[in-house]
């Protein structure tokens, strides 16, 4: 039975003996790296999480199997009080897939070192990585509520810098960091609805399909009567 005062090890055990192979074959459909996975979903290693609660010397343990299951329940027990720049940079020298990825970058958003991890994600060549910097402000634009408004449009000239990178897992952030910059309030939506026009109007594809898709959902009746409301 876990609980608090459970470690690494036998955390790991537990899940391992959670091993679905049906599940796994499920993951790899929807873009998910399996190779390390042991088939357990997200709302129950969730659970997993709550009944373990925030342990961040364990978290950094968790992390070091490699595992999967186990990597998520480390990013949901870590401390991003206690996160450092070096940590978040480690964890990010592994990052192999999108769904680690989004979930890592709620925590290190959480930490108070999120804007520099921001500008130095982004300037990473590696997919992953940058992508982490794109999902840290599509989920900064969200739950960041005290954030002053002018963090996240200054964030804009930063997806425009990057809106002409083709690869799949950047493209899409971009275009999520866009959208949630636009839909936060209206002080956010009229720069981010104009940036988006402009990429319409690019020469390059990638751009044209960031602006394109965004500015089609900044300029919905339904947005525009929330941003209203």
């Amino acid at each position: 039975m876990l609980s608090p005062s459970s470690d690494a090890a036998d955390i790991v055990d537990h899940l391992r003996r959670l091993r679905s192979e049906e599940t796994i074959a499920g993951m790899g459909r929807y873009g998910i790296a399996t190779e390390t996975a042991l088939g357990i979903s997200n709302p129950e290693l969730q659970k997993i999480a709550k009944v373990l609660k925030r342990d961040h010397c364990r978290a950094l343990e968790l992390w070091k199997s490699g595992i999967r299951e186990a990597r998520m329940v480390a990013i949901y027990t870590a401390d991003p009080k206690a996160l450092t720049p070096a940590e978040a940079h480690g964890w990010a020298d592994d990052f192999a897939s999108w769904e680690i990825v989004d979930t890592a970058a709620d925590l290190f958003t959480e930490a108070p070192f999120w804007r520099d991890l921001v500008t130095e994600f982004s300037a990473d060549e590696r997919e992953f990585v940058r992508r982490t910097a794109f999902a840290m402000i599509a989920g900064a634009s969200v739950h960041l509520k005290k954030e002053p408004d002018t963090t996240l449009i200054g964030y804009l000239s930063l997806i425009e810098a990057h809106s002409t990178d083709p690869r799949n897992f950047v493209r899409k952030a971009v275009n999520w960091a866009l959208r949630n910059i636009g839909k936060r309030n209206v002080t956010c939506h009229e720069p981010a609805l104009a940036l988006a026009r402009k990429l319409m109007e690019s020469n390059d594809r990638t751009a044209r399909w960031i602006g394109t898709d965004a500015a089609k959902e900044l300029s919905s009746e339904k947005i525009l009567r929330r941003l209203k409301g």
